[in-house]
């Protein structure tokens, strides 16, 4: 109990209790603009919270990813715009029930749904990461090196890209982290006589370039959205308790998908709301509905996307692997506040972890009312020229890259990360899996290199322990799919070409 009121001293802070709520208001404005996603709202977070205090900074990347998720909706129903990629699998519904004569409608489900979601992907964080914390105890550097591999290779697997491509990202990644000489030999690599590449590639600045600059490139790219009318909304909220009586299953069903998907490293709130999407139509009892505005889909997709947020923390806190793209960021976040991920964060600063429960169930609370006043202000918002907005991103960039390390190596970090995002983004190669490989490569690298001094070079203690051999099993059977699935596709073209 103690280290519960310590938590709420924490949450109660003056600063962070102002965080929230400006990286709430935040969060509904850049969500809301076409082309601005949830992670490059998170990405320019990052130099702002050098400056803020552990628990204010950790507040401002929650709160603002889940109001980002949230509002990416609203230019979807609107204008038939996805604001944010977890917007994208129902943006044709939502926008089906507009031209029938009911965004309000359409917004109040995406709204609230994704509210109720956000406390249900909280409450399983509560439940499911100190169990898992005290069963990581056990873990030895064996496990470890097993665990961050298959991080790796799950972000490949789940990918809605080529598993090669996605492969080829993540070995980028891998290669980018070997930079430096903060490696178990201490040896410079790839450093080409530069003193600025001894540090290594600052996963930070690669995380913004990746994904801000990179969609301020991609942003300019395409044509200027069409501008909105002007008209007044309804009550937002009317008929949403009737909804949720009527729809439990799908909203249940929406849940438990959310969580399993943002447990698994490199899915996300956008592969959630896909596959929650796609099980609306498949299970439902009027799949001809769907594409008309029908709330089912709208209902398990809105609460999918918000519940993998939360359960996207759970690999995250425990093993530092991230998520999905946002919780990528954060882990850079944490470890640049001391709150070292790892199942000794659940013991050593139990109030801390106390804490970020509670602002999740503070920033999925106040979505509602703050998410209403959004959307009776998109009118306005909707208006802002992308001309007037790209300008001001790129130079957050580049001040608060500067501003991490005070050094002009990390602008110009930032501005090719950025080209690469964009063009691998172009080409079809998914910029999770790269940033994936960038985050865990030194401590794949390092826990491989630790085993083998234990076990004097031998490889046999990483198939002999059963946890380790059960990961081990788990990864080379993913590692192998992309190869499997290639083989099985050529086999048909092999086939006809002997006929």
């Amino acid at each position: 109990m103690s280290t519960f009121i310590e938590a709420w001293q924490m949450v109660l802070a003056p600063d962070v209790l102002l965080a929230i709520l400006l990286s709430a208001i935040y969060g509904l404005v850049v969500g809301s603009l076409p082309g601005l996603s949830a992670t490059m709202a998170t990405a320019l977070l990052v130099p702002v919270t050098f400056y803020l205090s552990p628990i204010a900074a950790i507040a401002t990347i929650i709160t603002a990813s889940a109001m980002a998720i949230f509002s990416g909706d609203i230019p979807g129903c609107l204008l038939r715009i996805p604001g944010t990629p977890a917007s994208a699998a129902y943006t044709d519904e939502a926008y089906a029930m507009t031209r029938k004569g009911q965004p309000e409608l359409a917004l109040g489900i995406c709204l609230w749904f994704s509210a109720l979601g956000g406390v249900f992907g909280t409450l399983s964080l509560i439940i499911m990461a100190p169990l898992l914390a005290e069963f990581a105890l056990s873990f030895s550097t064996f496990e470890y090196f097993w665990l961050a591999f298959l991080g790796l290779m799950c972000a490949t697997v789940v990918a809605r890209s080529s598993p090669v491509k996605a492969i080829a990202a993540m070995l980028l990644g891998l290669l980018i982290a070997c930079v430096g000489i903060e490696n178990p030999a201490g040896t410079p690599r790839f450093t080409f006589g530069m003193t600025d590449l001894l540090g290594g590639i600052e996963v930070i600045p690669a995380l913004v370039g990746c994904f801000a600059v990179a969609e301020v490139m991609r942003a300019m790219s395409v044509p200027e959205p069409p501008q909105l009318a002007r008209r007044k909304f309804g009550s937002i909220l009317a008929g949403q308790w009737k909804l949720t009586k009527e729809y439990p299953k799908q909203q249940a069903r929406g849940n438990i998908v959310g969580i399993i998907i943002g447990v698994l490293p490199g899915a996300g709130a956008d592969m959630a709301a896909w596959v929650s999407y796609a099980m609306a139509k498949r299970f439902s009892k009027t799949p001809e509905k769907f594409g008309t505005g029908h709330p089912e889909g709208l209902i398990e997709a809105g609460a999918s996307n918000n519940a993998s947020l939360a359960s996207g923390w759970v690999p995250s806190l425990l093993f530092g692997i991230p998520g999905d793209t946002i919780t990528a960021i954060a882990i850079g976040v944490l470890y640049m506040k001391g709150l070292n991920p790892g199942p000794t964060l659940f013991t050593e600063k139990a109030s801390s972890m106390y804490a970020l429960y509670i602002i999740f169930m503070l920033g999925n609370i106040i979505m509602i009312p703050l998410g209403i006043i959004m959307i009776r202000l998109a009118t306005f918002i909707l208006k802002a020229k992308r001309s007037a907005i790209m300008p001001v991103i790129v130079l957050l960039c580049a001040v608060g890259s500067f501003a991490t390390g005070n050094n002009l190596f990390l602008v110009i970090t930032v501005a090719a990360f950025g080209c690469i995002g964009y063009l691998m983004e172009k080409n079809g190669f998914p910029v999770a899996a790269l940033v994936l490989g960038i985050v865990m490569g030194n401590m794949v690298e390092t826990h491989f290199i630790t085993s083998l001094i234990k076990s004097d070079g031998s490889l046999l203690p990483f198939f002999a322990r059963p946890v380790s051999a059960t990961l081990a099993a788990i990864t080379i059977g993913l590692l192998v799919w992309p190869l499997a699935v290639w083989l099985y596709k050529k086999r048909p073209q092999a086939t006809a070409a002997a006929a």
